[in-house]
């Protein structure tokens, strides 16, 4: 059974500077600043590779350009940050307390790799899924430049982003075997239409409850709305990944609503890394900030 925590990538400074190496340059070495590929070694810097572009005269080294680039802390706990805070959901005070640092400089390293991830690209080829759950995100945290927390645990029912309770969608395209996870501002017909707007086929069949935002779906001939009666004991895929995105969130103990979003990216990377092992789950999460 393979290893579910790569250890030995968290020993040393060189261990891990050679993962680096092996993830980013796994296409060939390339200057991250004129992305010439005429480059040559150059000695050194400390445990990282230098290099010389033949193209540009300039110098760099495995860091340069990377969200790890200019940071005093030690690589390795860069990789167990991320590590850990994606594949068994640790929270940002545990990992403080693991590694003996600031929760200021915990969060703002997942707040970094989290921010470094792509946006999905949404293309669907149906059948499709939606539905939305909506969640806790108003202003967290008291600094000296913010007002104190906001949260919308005041209001019961449906929200919106401006009263933090925003409605995060989910699509479930079965065609595709593809899920997103994509928050928005309020949950309204222009919202589903916006998400629904790419897809392959002609008529694209849409499984929906019996909220009014998809109401307008029956009467638009690029769609074929089809119902799921949650009432009836019927547990769509949407809610059974609405569950697991509750669950993502709750360590975090109500995300910010500006870090919402990044929060979800790393989300549904971390289901990429669900059957993969230690190691090759490590190298797939460097991979999509990189």
């Amino acid at each position: 059974m393979p290893d579910i925590f790569p250890v030995s990538r968290f020993v040393s400074e060189s261990a891990a500077a050679d993962l680096l190496q092996q993830v980013r340059w796994r296409d060939g070495v390339e200057c991250p600043r004129c992305r010439s590929d005429l480059t040559v070694r150059n000695g050194s810097y400390r445990v990282y590779q230098r290099y010389l572009c033949k193209n540009c005269s300039r110098t760099f080294n495995d860091k340069t350009g990377t969200i790890i680039a200019h940071s005093k802390l030690k690589l390795k706990e860069w990789y167990f940050t991320i590590y850990v805070f994606l594949r068994f959901n640790t929270s940002i005070r545990k990992i403080e307390a693991e590694l003996d640092l600031s929760y200021r400089t915990v969060r703002r390293r997942v707040e970094c790799f989290a921010n470094a991830l792509d946006a999905p690209s949404i293309t669907l080829s149906g059948p499709v899924e939606i539905d939305e759950v909506y969640v806790s995100a108003g202003l967290k945290g008291r600094e000296r430049d913010q007002a104190s927390r906001s949260r919308g645990l005041s209001t019961r029912g449906r929200g919106s982003c401006d009263s933090d309770k925003p409605p995060v969608f989910t699509l479930v395209d079965r065609g595709a075997d593809e899920r997103y996870v994509v928050p928005a501002k309020s949950a309204d017909e222009s919202t589903v239409r916006l998400l629904l707007a790419d897809h392959e086929q002609e008529s694209l069949t849409v499984y929906t409850d019996g909220f009014r935002a998809y109401e307008p779906l029956e009467d638009d001939d690029a769609f074929d709305r089809e119902y799921v009666v949650h009432g009836d004991g019927d547990v769509n895929n949407c809610e059974s990944h609405a569950s697991l995105t509750r669950r993502w969130l709750s360590p975090h103990r109500g995300v910010s609503k500006d870090k919402l979003t990044p929060y979800l990216r790393a989300f549904e990377l971390r289901r990429e890394l669900y059957r993969k092992s230690g190691d090759e789950a490590l190298k797939h999460a460097l991979d999509a900030a990189l």
